[in-house]
Parts: structure tokens; sequence; C-alpha cells
């Protein structure tokens, strides 16, 4: 990778994070904006990506963001009613699309708000049970450690393919680096910082639970990643868009999180059903 490149690539990452960083700092409404935002992104990127165009299914489309959008805010009974009544409606379109292939158009609009609504949603409903917005900035300093991590360590070390048949560059050196990276991260926010992401249990101030958080964000983030990585190979594209400059699109960079926040809200939950 050139200098140029890598400037570009560092830049747009920056900027992205910085994003991210803001909104959960906002507070519950800001992190539900910006899940919005990505789902409305995503789900253009995924059609795209799943059908080849988006010329002939503007309809379909805009019923599938707003069904997203809708599961994006599902901490609320109200969305939820609505996301039925949009369900409803995408069905009856279907029957004046004049599809070729109508299961498989159902399909992707199935497909497109499961994969992508739920998982956002999830992603909100972490920052609205726990004691602290901040919480939801542990799980994506994770999500981005065990990138850095995985990448340093497979770059040096990699020797042993981790999913060739998907993705060939992942090893399972850096998959074990990433871990190691976040169990690190993890014993140094339990003992230095606990309070600042507080999750609202009581095991939120033991090193059991960060140790926990790490596991879980690292093996379903890996997982969502690979998921992603399925897709795209079965569509024969490199990236899901182009939006980010040297990232590709949104759902390049949100493919970890997508598995891993309703892996981390089960988590959440599990661990307070325990006390």
């Amino acid at each position: 990778m050139d200098l140029k490149k890598l400037l570009t690539r560092t830049l747009s990452g920056v900027i992205y994070c910085a994003i991210i960083i803001l909104c959960i700092f906002g507070g519950t409404s800001a992190v539900t904006i910006m899940a919005s935002l990505f789902a409305v992104l995503a789900v253009i990127e995924f059609t795209k990506m799943t059908t080849g165009r988006l010329q002939g299914r503007i309809i379909p489309l805009l019923l599938d963001i707003a069904g997203t959008v809708c599961l994006c805010c599902s901490t609320s009974i109200y969305p939820i009613a609505f996301w039925i009544i949009v369900m409803i409606c995408r069905f009856v379109v279907e029957l004046y699309m004049k599809d070729e292939n109508p299961l498989r158009s159902l399909g992707v609009s199935a497909l497109s708000q499961l994969y992508i609504g739920i998982p956002l949603g999830c992603m909100v409903a972490i920052a609205d049970l726990s004691a602290r917005t901040e919480a939801l900035l542990a799980v994506f300093l994770f999500l981005w450690i065990n990138d850095t991590g995985a990448f340093l360590t497979g770059s040096l070390f990699g020797r042993h393919k981790l999913f060739e048949r998907i993705s060939p560059k992942k090893s399972w050196e850096g998959f074990i680096g990433g871990y190691l990276f976040n169990l690190i991260a993890a014993a140094l926010f339990a003992i230095y910082c606990p309070r600042f992401f507080e999750f609202g249990l009581y095991t939120s101030n033991s090193i059991g639970f960060w140790l926990g958080l790490a596991t879980v964000v690292t093996v379903f983030g890996t997982w969502g990643d690979l998921v992603e990585s399925l897709m795209k190979r079965t569509m024969h594209i490199k990236d899901s868009g182009h939006l980010i400059p040297g990232h590709g699109g949104i759902l390049d960079r949100i493919d970890s999180l997508l598995l891993a926040a309703p892996a981390v809200l089960v988590y959440m939950l599990f661990t307070e059903m325990l006390l």
C-alpha cells in the first residue's frame, strides 16, 4: 500500500471512529440516529450487492429502509408495530412488481432487514439498557482492538489459515493475537475504568465479566466478518461499496458489529439473570 492510500485510509478511519465516539457521548438518542443512518446506507449497499441493481426497486428499497430503521428503534413497542405494517406492505407491493423471481426478491428484503436492523437495534439497546451509553464504546473498542491485533499478529506470524474457503488472508495466529489484545484491554478496563464503561450490572466491575465480554466480542465479531465475506465471495465482489475511502462500504465497517452486538446484548441479559 502506497503512502497516499495509507494516509487516505487512516484519515477516513479516524473520521469514522470520531463520529461513532461523538454519537455515543451524545446519549441514546444520538446512538439511535447513528444506527438509523448506518441502516439506510447498509440496506442500500446490501440491496445493490445482492441484486446488482437499484433501478426498478425504489419502492421495495424504501420499504426495506423503513423496516430496518424501525428495528433500529426496537427498544420501543411502537416501532415494532410500524415494522409489522411495513412488512405487510412489502408483501403486497411484491404482487405488483412483476419480478422474475419474487421469492428471491422477498428473501433479499427480509434478510436485509433482519441482518442489518436487528443487530443495530441491539446496539441501541446496549446503550439504552446500560447505566451509561459509554458502555457501548467498550464494545466498539474491543472490535477495533481485535481488528488491529489480528492484523498485526497475522501479518507477522500468520501461517495457519482460519477459514481459507471464505477469507484466505485470515489466520489462526491473527485470531489468537486479536483475542490476546482484547483480553489485555479487558483487564485494563476492569482495573482502571469500570465506572466509565458502566454496564449497569453487578458484575460489570469484575474482571471475569470483562474477560467474558472480550471473548464474546472477539468470537462473534470474527464470525460477523466472515459472514459478510461469505456474502461478498458468493456475489463475486471485493467490497460492499465505496463510501469510506480505503475501507469500502459501511457494511465492510460494521460487519463485525452485526453479530457482536446481539451476542453482547444476550451476554448482558444472561449475566444479569444469573445474579
